[in-house]
């Protein structure tokens, strides 16, 4: 028999991009104290009538109810480095991210920071995510594995590194097509689980690899590719010594044959309007890092221009640079980023990239990000205020974009009740 859940709450989504600062705008959707019906997983409606007793009723009044986040930049391992001082990009890299990397080898450590991780995502309100493993295709399985038990839709793929890294997590071409065509044909399409063909950047594959994973990635339709781009200066210029050839960072990934509507870039600070124009024709999108950005001082990404250009434009927590898994947090500093370039981001906006903008760019809208009907019931309810200072905040506010804006600026994971993946409730606070 199908189950039926039903959960009252203050629904709120955003059904179609708002516009970079619009705080009056017709598409958000918003249904004070209604229920919301899901039935096999999906959602089947709403309705302010209290359902029927063949309803399994759950009553979050006075609570907001919005689709689950979805991260669509963030590295699973780096969970062990997450606040660590004193580096720019390149030299955190070295210091930090590659030791711990290299513990994902062992099955037994893989498996235990998947588990981790994923619970740390459903703690903090986020149902789905594009996610950086390590270059071991046992940490890959293990992300796979752990998603499917959770129910997650997770898009991930080894990472690919054949050079200008530590010995112990160089791989090589010949390998690595090897494991990635064995991940795909298992994985790929299986549940809620895609693949994403994952260089890390460019300076850390040849051409040969990025050709590889270009070939890959038109061979298997549907998968992905991540990867990071011109975040910071020193690896802007580093990309221009390698690639001599090439007209810019960007360009590179164009060259191989990565660049596509399910392509999914970290960054994209040190682009310009070539680059841009570049992106809106495959159809490419920006993951917004704001965290990270802002934590290794690489710089602020200029959202107008790439709205302007037609890029599609998420965002991302990018822990460990970003400092926070909390997506409220993230769309905060989000806010301040543009802020510093004279732009107000609405909080519309900020959450449409976060939800529905986020799935859009992925070609997941259908399934994730939003409250529509037959869309996955991936579902965060989230208490409106939390602390003396926000409720008394929340109290004053006198219409419903400064009080979601405030709810945004001064929220964080304590602000979630519960957490639920296609209808079933992954995390509830004790």
């Amino acid at each position: 028999m199908t189950r039926r859940l039903a959960l009252r709450a203050d629904l709120l989504d955003i059904t179609d991009d708002p516009g970079l600062g619009a705080v009056d705008s017709p598409v958000v959707r918003f249904d004070p104290d209604c229920w919301l019906l899901v039935e096999g997983g999906r959602i089947a409606g709403r309705t302010r009538e209290t359902p029927g007793e063949d309803w399994d009723k759950r009553d979050y009044s006075g609570r907001l109810l919005m689709p689950g986040f979805i991260d669509t930049h963030v590295h699973c391992p780096q969970l062990d480095v997450i606040a660590s001082h004193g580096e720019a990009l390149l030299p955190w890299l070295e210091r930090y991210v590659f030791p711990a990397e290299r513990r994902f080898e062992e099955a037994v450590a893989a498996r235990e920071g998947a588990d981790r991780f994923l619970d740390l995502l459903l703690a903090h309100g986020t149902t789905a995510a594009v996610v950086f493993p390590t270059v071991h295709k046992v940490s890959v399985q293990a992300l796979f594995e752990a998603a499917e038990g959770h129910q997650m839709r997770l898009i991930t793929g080894k990472v690919l590194m054949d050079r200008h890294v530590p010995d112990y997590l160089r791989d090589d071409v010949e390998g690595a097509e090897r494991d990635c065509t064995e991940l795909i044909e298992r994985w790929h399409g299986r549940g809620r689980a895609a693949y994403a063909l994952t260089p890390r950047f460019a300076p850390t594959s040849t051409p040969a690899q990025l050709e590889m994973a270009g070939r890959l990635l038109a061979r298997y339709p549907g998968t992905y590719m991540h990867t990071h781009v011109a975040e910071n200066r020193d690896e802007v210029q580093w990309v221009a010594e390698l690639f001599p050839q090439a007209r810019s960072y960007l360009d590179v990934y164009a060259a191989h044959g990565l660049l596509g509507p399910r392509s999914v870039l970290a960054h994209g600070i040190w682009l310009d309007d070539a680059d841009r124009r570049l992106l809106a024709e495959t159809g490419a999108h920006v993951a917004h890092c704001p965290t990270s950005n802002l934590f290794l001082g690489s710089g602020l990404l200029d959202w107008a221009k790439l709205q302007e250009a037609g890029v599609g434009v998420s965002l991302a927590t990018d822990v460990g640079a970003g400092t926070t898994l909390s997506m409220p947090r993230t769309l905060a500093e989000a806010y301040k980023v543009q802020a510093l370039q004279g732009v107000k981001l609405s909080a519309w906006k900020a959450i449409y990239a976060a939800t529905r903008g986020a799935a859009r760019a992925l070609r997941l809208e259908h399934e994730i990000g939003s409250l529509d009907v037959g869309a996955s019931a991936d579902l965060a309810v989230w208490d409106w205020a939390h602390g003396a200072l926000a409720l008394h905040r929340d109290r004053l506010a006198r219409e419903l974009h400064e009080r979601v804006f405030a709810w945004m600026t001064l929220g964080d994971e304590r602000n979630l009740v519960s957490a639920w993946v296609a209808g079933t409730q992954r995390w509830h606070r004790p």
